[in-house]
């Protein structure tokens, strides 16, 4: 079930669905976590997963790419919830005000060098672990039961982790429990 990519990107997109599904299959994990800024990814999750999973799907924050846009357009958001998925838009775990403040003096917080060793499995891996922290902190997964997290690099998604959640004020309760796929080269 292991996958290692040769290169990172949306390209694995597909793969990484289908690592997925067979976990899902084989483990009976029912929370799926997908990152997706438009949508697209979390849309092919739903064709993919056919049901067979809660889809929890995070997008970025308004404003992420500019003041005031939400990159996720709205009909896209309420196809996704009429197809039964959950759409988190909230502040990003590892990087809300200690973003604001590097930007503004110019100096790093501790969210924001936790992002940067996390970085080291991978963009995908971080993300994957951001995401579950943000819908842990809303409800929409259990502490106490393990998820499928994906994360990816840029577009698309390229990791997949099975992860026992936490709420962010927890952190260091948040296990990675096994990593089902990453690229190898990143």
């Amino acid at each position: 079930m292991y996958r290692y990519f040769p290169k990172p990107g949306g390209k694995n997109t597909a793969m990484v669905l289908e690592v997925v599904l067979k976990c899902v299959e084989e483990r009976g994990i029912k929370d799926v976590i997908i990152p997706s800024c438009s949508g697209e990814t979390a849309l092919k999750a739903v064709e993919i997963l056919k049901n067979r999973a809660n889809i929890i799907c995070v997008t970025h924050v308004t404003g992420f790419s500019e003041p005031n846009v939400q990159e996720m357009p709205t009909d896209t958001r309420r196809k996704l919830e009429d197809m039964g998925v959950k759409v988190l838009t909230c502040q990003h775990a590892f990087g809300g005000v200690g973003r604001a403040v590097r930007k503004k003096l110019g100096t790093y917080q501790i969210d924001e060098i936790m992002a940067y060793t996390l970085r080291t499995f991978g963009q995908g891996v971080k993300v994957a672990i951001e995401i579950t922290l943000m819908a842990a902190d809303a409800g929409l997964v259990r502490t106490d039961q393990d998820c499928i997290s994906t994360g990816g690099t840029a577009t698309g998604i390229d990791a997949a982790l099975i992860v026992k959640p936490a709420n962010s004020a927890d952190f260091f309760d948040l296990k990675v429990r096994e990593i089902l796929c990453k690229p190898a080269n990143f």
